[in-house]
């Protein structure tokens, strides 16, 4: 991040400054001397020229980050970090969502990001590599969303954007500080008809956030966030699909009225207590309840005669996070110190019901259950991170985990329907995952680093449901966890006064990689691989030139590929070499920016490269590679007590014909999910400050 600060005569100085994050190290630290590969996304990259729907739009531009937009809402973005995450069909798998420090991750590994209005988020931090096991099961990287804080003074606001697709979101807004008592309120109303057919969606969302202030030592964090929604699902398309028309759903979506129902209300407290200048105790806990309607696609087989399937999860969590820091010295050298333990539990009431023309059959009529069971996950683990500043321009850092993490599967589904039996199991994973780190800092421009660390990833229930795609699976309870050894060195340097760039070299080499076996009419089956390695690199550097124009750049590089044999559950053989699917050799993206302070008018040209990608583990079919440009502008005014800012964007301004996210491993061969041809959105927002 950049700071400029303008001299009294209003002539630019330019002065680089690092951004402080929490993500790394739990305390806030300069990103410039940890020895991590962490980015910090801004708010105007969050909401500038932004429809503010989903983690995609932001983090596209953070190095070894894919975030694929679906073009769809009724999936979750595909979110990956150096290719952990790729196979994920439902959530973000493989990737850690905090908000505030509050886990938007369930103890399973699964994580559902759009619960969080980012009209609300001040900055998201991204960090990949081997710290990021500190935080737990399912860590490739650690996605960190951070709220606004309250204005000292109070205000209200409201905005308005339209856009392509009849897309529109209105959102209200109040704000501010009485009495040791800070706020932001946020409303939201989102709707859509979508790029393709039968992809409409509506989504409201709420969020609150109270700070009190209890005394000068002790404040307490609430954040309650809300929201329904109603998406329905095109599916994927197969090849000759999307050259007859790309824009059209699948035949079976209609057919089978596939679209799923959401509900999500969550409630964090965050109690931060200095105990004295060296200690601090912090209290994080969670509680809350998340409801899943999902209609999916079934074609009509005797003697089911069904067209569809409801799947239907009612969700109840709760965790609890609790730290001690220390800070002092240890050989007359200053530490930073973090011990904290965690857990959490969350319980799905499940059931699985034959659906006709995309409504639920009665469970009396025959053949129409297909499972009714409790699926319980819990979490425990233990955590311990130190930074010790060894020498002046020396800083060592190390930590270790210890998970355990539990499934359990309570079948109440055991007689009828061809004596379906009891499947109910239990299986747990426990592992210790330490790191190490060292930052050499040649000098005050210019920082060396090297970690290594391990990784473990478990099951998530969505992969552990079935062992096969058949109709009467049973769960897959026999998943292994995988376990990864992360190496990782990088360079970060201040050039100039104007310029920061970083570059991160890492090696991965995971055994026992949890990959897609088959995916069939929307149920998929999950199997252990045998090694896997990627390796690659990042590269990101921006420049601030005088009269506010701007320079920023990201590249990746990302070698995927199965590194042993193997024979999936269909007896289809993947070979070692072969490229891991939804895994992007080469992402890159590019901006141009201007400032005209005087008018308050700004703009930005961003270009966006991606590399073809393999859609399934035989390597028999790709998405193409594209490139696509987009523009956006916006213009601020300030009346009094007034501030107005209107903004728009225009996306894809070439029309490029590109395929914007695959689905892994399509039984069906409808790999594909066409992104949106040029579109445009347009927003006004107005604010009053008392």
């Amino acid at each position: 991040a950049m700071a400029e600060e303008g001299t009294a005569d209003n002539k630019e100085s330019l002065q680089v400054v690092s951004p402080v994050v929490v993500t790394a190290t739990r305390a806030a630290q300069r990103s410039f001397d940890l020895p991590v590969a962490i980015d910090v996304v801004t708010k105007e990259n969050i909401q500038d020229g932004q429809a503010q729907m989903t983690l995609s739009e932001s983090l596209i531009r953070v190095p070894g980050i894919t975030a694929q937009n679906r073009t769809q809402m009724a999936q979750d973005p595909q979110i990956s970090s150096r290719g952990f995450g790729a196979r994920s069909a439902f959530g973000v798998r493989g990737v850690r969502v905090y908000v505030d420090g509050i886990p938007l991750t369930f103890p399973d590994g699964s994580g559902q990001p759009g619960i969080v209005d980012l009209n609300m988020v001040q900055g998201i931090e991204v960090m990949r590599g081997p710290f990021s096991s500190l935080y737990g099961n399912s860590s490739g990287g650690v996605v960190q969303l951070l709220t606004e804080n309250a204005p000292a003074t109070p205000e209200v606001s409201a905005g308005v954007m339209f856009g392509s697709y009849d897309t529109r979101r209105e959102n209200l807004r109040a704000a501010g500080n009485a009495d040791g008592l800070e706020y932001i309120i946020n409303y939201s109303n989102y709707s859509s008809d979508g790029y393709r057919q039968h992809s409409r969606n509506t989504k409201e969302q709420g969020t609150a956030k109270f700070r009190f202030n209890l005394n000068e030592d002790t404040k307490l964090t609430t954040l309650i966030n809300w929201f329904d929604q109603e998406a329905d699902d095109p599916l994927g398309l197969s090849r000759d699909e999307v050259r007859a028309n790309r824009k059209q759903a699948t035949p079976s979506a209609f057919a089978s009225d596939t679209r799923v129902s959401r509900s999500h209300t969550q409630v964090g407290f965050n109690l931060e207590h200095k105990i004295n200048e060296n200690n601090t105790l912090n209290i994080i806990s969670h509680v809350g309840n998340r409801k899943n309607l999902q209609y999916l696609a079934l074609p009509r087989t005797a003697p089911i005669n069904a067209n569809g399937r409801a799947s239907e999860i009612d969700r109840e969590f709760w965790g609890t996070d609790i730290r001690w820091d220390n800070k002092g010295e240890f050989l007359a050298r200053p530490y930073n110190f973090s011990l904290g333990a965690t857990y959490g539990k969350m319980r799905d009431d499940r059931l699985d019901i034959n659906a006709d023309n995309g409504r639920q059959r009665l469970r009396s009529q025959a053949w129409s259950l297909n499972r009714n069971e409790q699926n319980i996950a819990t979490n425990s683990d233990q955590y311990a991170q130190l930074k010790w500043s060894a020498l002046d321009n020396l800083d060592l850092h190390v930590g270790a985990r210890r998970t355990k993490v539990t499934l359990e599967v309570d079948d109440n589904f055991v007689t009828g329907q061809g004596a379906n039996g009891d499947n109910s199991g239990r299986v747990s994973y426990q592992k210790t995952t330490p790191v190490f780190g060292a930052v050499w800092k040649a000098n005050p421009a210019l920082n060396f680093y090297a970690n290594y660390g391990k990784g473990f990833e478990t099951p998530t229930f969505v992969e552990a449901a079935y062992s096969t795609t058949a109709a009467n699976s049973t769960p897959n309870l026999q998943l292994k966890p995988s376990e990864s050894r992360n190496f990782e060195i990088g360079t970060k340097a201040i050039i100039g006064n104007n310029t920061t760039a970083n570059l991160t070299l890492f090696k991965t080499l995971t055994d026992d990689e949890i990959v897609v076996d088959d995916t069939v009419s929307g149920r998929s089956s999950y199997t252990n691989a045998g090694k896997t390695k990627r390796h690659g690199a990042e590269l990101s550097a921006e420049t601030r030139f005088a009269n506010n124009i701007s320079l920023f750049g990201s590249y990746t590089y990302l070698n995927a590929q199965f590194d042993s044999t193997y024979t999936n559950t269909l007896n289809t053989t993947v070979n070692s070499g072969n490229w891991i699917p939804g895994t992007y050799k080469t992402q890159i993206y590019g901006e141009v920016a201007w400032k005209h302070q005087a008018s308050g008018f700004s703009t930005a040209f961003e270009a966006r490269h991606n590399s073809k990608v393999y859609v399934n583990d035989v390597n028999t079919d790709t998405a193409g590679s594209y490139t696509i440009f987009n523009i956006r502008a916006g213009l601020q005014q300030k009346l009094q007590n007034w501030r107005f800012s209107e903004y728009v964007r225009v996306e894809n301004i070439f029309d490029k014909d590109y395929i914007g996210s695959i689905r892994v491993n399509d039984g069906n061969a409808r790999f594909y999910e066409p992104a949106a041809g040029r579109n445009w959105l347009m927003g006004l927002n107005a604010t009053y400050i008392f």
